[in-house]
């Protein structure tokens, strides 16, 4: 888990970065909640993510946003911070030129931050989102949503209130082609108190599927 510092926007970025077992490995970055809030790289979510895809021969990358840890700059209430997100992108992939994939993965306020570079990524083919404020943020730019991936949330989110995630859902559903898979966690808050294992456990199995469908794929 070798820590890094690389170049964003505002200054330098603190990270963590654990390369894959190939050169083609495929890339998986992991964007952590507000900082505003206490959220950073090393947030037990995080944290258990960056492990998740590591196990699976990835290569990843965590990191701490502007102003969170040894990260220079300050808080950009998301503009700054989506800055910062590309660069990490950008960073990663100059070390692995033949990835043959890439990922992204947030939590809460990372997750709004990972969709936008979702969007203006079209490398990016499969994403976790787990808790996403939709009732906070704007998620309109999804039109459409470019890529499957996995949509997470707890019963008993107070903080992002899953008839606003089921909202936003059915929104990127109607997007032909693209599979949205949403799962609620009964009996979760927003921070998966006493959950974490089985949330990772959930991302980890749709990380599975997705690899194997891409795999029968090729072998087609």
């Amino acid at each position: 888990m070798p820590e890094v510092i690389f170049n964003g926007p505002s200054g330098r970025l603190e990270g963590r970065y654990q390369p894959g077992k190939n050169e083609t490995s495929p890339i998986a970055i992991i964007l952590h909640p507000h900082p505003a809030f206490g959220g950073t790289m090393n947030n037990q979510i995080i944290h258990q993510l960056y492990y998740m895809f590591a196990k699976r021969g990835f290569t990843v990358l965590r990191f701490n946003f502007r102003g969170v840890g040894r990260s220079q700059g300050y808080f950009d209430h998301g503009i700054g911070e989506l800055s910062d997100s590309a660069s990490a992108l950008d960073w990663i992939q100059s070390f692995n030129p033949e990835s043959r994939a890439c990922w992204i993965a947030g939590f809460s306020f990372g997750s709004w931050i990972s969709m936008q570079l979702l969007m203006r990524r079209p490398e990016v083919e499969g994403f976790i989102t787990i808790a996403p404020p939709a009732n906070l943020y704007d998620f309109s730019f999804l039109a459409p949503c470019p890529s499957s991936g996995l949509i997470i949330n707890g019963a008993k989110d107070a903080v992002a209130p899953p008839d606003a995630v089921e909202t936003l859902v059915e929104k990127l559903k109607t997007q032909k082609g693209i599979v949205i898979d949403h799962q609620i966690m009964p009996d979760t808050n927003h921070f998966f108190e006493g959950k974490v294992e089985e949330l990772i456990d959930r991302c980890g199995d749709y990380v599975d599927m997705r690899i194997t469908e891409i795999e029968a794929d090729i072998n087609a």
